[in-house]
């Protein structure tokens, strides 16, 4: 795409982006008092559809949705957003193949507006088709599908499809601008952070670790696999030692704590995109934005539905893009 049709869609994102939450606004949200008055906070807000009838998940699956059709609206491939788009795709696949072999469909359980679509993952999943698949998926799914129904592990079809998914992630990064693939790199890492401290909280095998984590560079599988298999304290220090030392602090607070640095961590290196005009990386910085802020205000519907202290919701709030 030319710079001439960049400039016109970071025109249209910087004039989009004055709708995003900025702390004060979550922060008022936060100052509602009950779910009831958080939706309505929300509605106020332009978010969901206007009817003023839907619950939190159906509002946020809403807001979603209008991200991609925002994107639709720039006139900018979808191709050249697989580095953001495929984790719902991939989602969308597990969640496929788990329904076809235990019949039982849940459509409140995929993502929207994803290639393919979850009508065609039914029907291909459902026929074995799996070479109408797109070519990063098509052995992965095969090899989960074969492994649930043979074992029933669901852990385990997970593992094979989320590790196609990261693979995916770097192989479309390969011909990308630089801001994504500089995002690509750091979502696969923070990826395998993720589970290297899953795998060391529950004593998973080395060989299983292996199967899981995806090489990338700047984070060595293996020295990684062997520092969660030596404990908690061992592989922080390999954290340190590999420039994340955030993430090492962040673990030894909370999991919690942890999981708000991944996010946090992400929309950080986005930072900059704010001062571009030129490039895909605006565009990129305010679906990553909009995913974040989706993300948190879920948090804290999900908290004020279920009676939590304001102190255990906010502890668990993302930092804002704008």
């Amino acid at each position: 795409m030319s710079n001439t049709n960049y400039t016109f869609a970071v025109a249209r994102i910087r004039a989009l982006e004055v709708s995003l939450f900025s702390k004060s606004v979550i922060d008022q949200l936060m100052a509602c008092k009950t779910y009831e008055e958080c939706m309505r906070f929300l509605e106020d807000k332009g978010w969901g559809d206007g009817s003023g009838k839907q619950d939190g998940d159906t509002m946020l699956s809403e807001e979603r949705k209008k991200i991609w059709e925002t994107v639709e609206e720039l006139g900018i491939s979808m191709d050249a957003f697989g580095v953001i788009s495929y984790p719902n795709a991939f989602h969308n696949l597990k969640t496929a193949i788990k329904e076809t072999l235990t019949d039982k469909h849940r459509d409140d359980f995929f993502y929207e507006n994803t290639v393919p679509s979850r009508e065609e993952l039914r029907e291909i999943i459902k026929s074995k088709d799996f070479g109408r698949l797109p070519k990063n998926m098509e052995e992965a799914a095969k090899d989960a599908y074969e492994t649930l129904m043979h074992t029933n592990d669901g852990q385990l079809c997970d593992v094979i499809i989320d590790k196609a998914c990261l693979e995916a992630i770097l192989e479309a990064a390969e011909s990308a601008d630089d801001v994504i693939a500089a995002y690509a790199r750091t979502v696969v890492a923070v990826a395998n952070i993720k589970i290297a401290v899953r795998c060391q909280k529950t004593k998973k095998s080395y060989d299983f670790m292996m199967r899981a984590l995806t090489n990338c560079s700047g984070m060595q599988t293996d020295a990684l696999a062997k520092a969660a298999l030596g404990g908690f304290d061992t592989l922080c220090a390999y954290l340190e030692s590999s420039g994340y030392g955030a993430a090492s602090e962040a673990l030894k607070i909370s999991p919690s704590a942890f999981e708000r640095w991944c996010d946090n961590h992400l929309i950080e290196m986005f930072q900059p995109q704010k001062f571009e005009s030129f490039t895909i990386g605006p565009v990129m910085a305010y679906i990553i934005a909009r995913e974040n802020e989706i993300k948190t205000v879920g948090i804290i519907l999900s908290g004020k539905r279920n009676g939590l202290p304001d102190s255990f919701i906010t502890e668990r709030i993302r930092e804002m893009y704008v």
